[in-house]
């Protein structure tokens, strides 16, 4: 196993004030990741956050299954990570059944309200390419709430009620919790976005600003939000006192969302699109559009295409992180990119070319704007149809089930707004719609954005294994072939997420960018962010190949995402149980769990 040169939080130099209130002087120091595989028999959950992922080893005691530890996980996260999500956002879910062998998918994603249209935003003076991330117009139904419901009732295993699975949340929502350091750094760039984004910012922050790490946060009013939902459903959510707080709250920012929107919301259960990759032999499986998993088939069909026509050597054999193959998988996200942005939208609104864009002839075709010298200086969209972008946590239990789950408010904390007495932020999902009538994924009454969630499983004919996924932004579908091609490569899967990576540099919404760094959202063109880590005379040598370089070090990198694995690693011959491997990101503050 090779070892990689990684940075990770260190514990803060506390100096106490006279309120004994802990400093915020924290720094990041590189060094190799101390983190191990952890092992189980039973059930296993990783996720970005430690109190989160006992929520969900909780409901696995209590008798649910995978699907009902990832929801309780995914409520517990509201309140240990309110920066990446919340109810106020949505959500996306895969599901293996152990017993079927089939994979469920789950679209929890909200519409836009049935009266905004382009020429309402237009009206508003915006004349952007899209509505901007703090215009109130930006907010989309939350689908969280259904979702959360949704998938304990048709996912779970019918032992544990939906206010069972919330009680863990709850209770840390009433009782607080200590903030951790990464959660607190992020809390404190958006302070001044909370503040002022909605009369109720105070109940999301601590004596009017964002708490250090340390320093306990109770969240009384998502609390009652939680016990609304728990008791009546979703009508807890998408109708009363919390949808009327959401319309009045949009209304008053020169939106146009009416309670319909809300009590009409519903979740979406699709198939679920796949992409077999040859030369590993294991089919990957996504969440179709409107999410952007396509582009991680994409790309990795682009490789199949690249190594079948000799056009470079197998990756197996490309040492890990080198000059080449750091290039042709850059390359090939890049192509990917060009095309899903553009044709990536609703499919129940405007068609997408799905099949088109997933057939062997036509990423053939896109593998031709590869060259192995130098990066492609322009890349645009194909023509599939004439050719023949958080939270993310996995669960599986003792029956061999597995849950990849998925949750966001987009850009940190959303709009920053919050509903009166709910104690959430609105998402701002709105902002990836296009404001160009003629573009697929033209803004339009009742339609689901663009959308960067998405979560990933793997399997080996009908068999899993693999759960997994990278949240943030626009690294998810990079993140989602970079660490699948380290595992298929033989790393274990600690060590396929401890591993440098890279990532174009649309990988997170604008206000989360580094600081005094441009973002080109969704540009393709644009800047390649290399991780610390990875030799500066190979980013050297990246950039006179023609790649716009960059080295990403301390905070920029949580540009590169954070992920979770769980793999099946066997089936154990004298007790038939399962034997699963997890790996936590070193990049984010959580840890994988096993059941005893």
């Amino acid at each position: 196993m090779e070892s990689s040169s990684q940075s990770t939080l260190n514990r803060p130099a506390h100096a106490s004030g006279k309120s004994g209130r802990a400093n915020a002087a924290f720094i990041l120091q590189p060094f190799p990741s101390r983190r191990s595989v952890v092992y189980g028999t039973k059930g296993v959950v990783a996720c970005s956050q430690p109190l989160a992922a006992e929520a969900g080893l909780e409901i696995l005691r209590k008798g649910g299954n995978a699907a009902d530890a990832a929801v309780a996980v995914s409520a517990a996260l509201n309140i240990t990570e309110p920066s990446c999500c919340g109810i106020g956002g949505d959500a996306f879910c895969l599901f293996y059944d152990a017993k079927s062998k089939n994979i469920r998918a789950l679209n929890g994603s909200g519409r836009a309200p049935q009266a905004l249209t382009i020429d309402h935003v237009r009206a508003q003076g915006i004349q952007a390419k899209s509505i901007p991330l703090t215009n109130l117009n930006s907010v989309t139904v939350p689908g969280a709430a259904a979702a959360w419901s949704d998938t304990v009732e048709k996912l779970g295993s019918g032992k544990v009620s939906l206010k069972e699975v919330l009680e863990p949340a709850i209770r840390l929502a009433e009782e607080g919790v200590p903030v951790s350091e990464i959660n607190s750094h992020a809390w404190q760039r958006s302070e001044e976005l909370i503040r002022n984004a909605s009369p109720d910012g105070h109940s999301m922050l601590l004596d009017g600003r964002a708490p250090r790490p340390g320093e306990i946060m109770r969240f009384p009013d998502l609390a009652e939000t939680f016990k609304l939902l728990a008791s009546k459903g979703k009508d807890g959510f998408y109708k009363g006192r919390v949808a009327e707080a959401i319309v009045e709250l949009v209304k008053s920012g020169g939106g146009v969302m009416e309670l319909t929107d809300l009590t009409n919301h519903q979740s979406t259960f699709v198939e679920p699109i796949s992409y077999t990759y040859e030369k590993g032999d294991v089919t990957i499986w996504e969440c179709p559009p409107n999410g952007q998993g396509i582009t991680a088939l994409m790309a990795l069909g682009i490789l199949d295409a690249l190594q079948a026509e000799g056009k470079i050597k197998p990756l197996e054999s490309l040492e890990h992180n080198s000059v080449e193959y750091l290039h042709v998988l850059v390359e090939s996200l890049r192509i990917a990119f060009s095309d899903t942005r553009y044709y990536v939208t609703d499919p129940d609104v405007d068609h997408v070319p799905v099949k088109e864009l997933l057939s062997k002839e036509y990423l053939a075709k896109r593998a031709q704007l590869f060259d192995p010298t130098k990066a492609n200086p322009e890349i645009h969209h194909g023509y599939p149809a004439q050719s023949s972008d958080t939270v993310y946590f996995c669960a599986t239990d003792v029956d061999g089930n597995a849950c990849s789950f998925i949750q966001s408010n987009y850009a940190g904390f959303g709009t920053g707004a919050i509903p009166k007495g709910c104690g959430f932020t609105l998402q701002n999902r709105g902002t990836g719609f296009s404001l160009d009538p003629g573009h697929p994924n033209a803004l339009k009454p009742g339609k689901r954005p663009y959308h960067t969630i998405i979560p990933a499983m793997a399997t080996r004919g009908d068999e899993l294994f693999l759960t997994y996924g990278v949240m943030g932004g626009f690294m998810q579908p990079q993140g989602h072939v970079q660490v699948l091609l380290n595992i298929l490569r033989g790393y274990t899967v600690q060590a396929a997420l401890d591993a440098p990576r890279f990532c174009i540099s649309a990988g997170l919404p604008d206000n989360e960018v580094p600081k005094g760094e441009a973002m080109k959202a969704g540009d393709i063109n644009a800047e390649v962010y290399f991780e610390e880590g990875i030799d500066e005379e190979i980013v050297r040598t990246l950039k006179d190949m023609g790649h716009d370089a960059r080295i990403a070090a301390g905070f920029q990198r949580a540009i590169m995402g954070r992920g979770q694995v769980i793999q099946k690693v066997a089936v154990d011959a004298r007790s038939t149980r399962t034997v699963w491997a997890a790996g936590s990101d070193p990049r984010a503050d959580g840890h994988a769990v096993a059941q005893i």
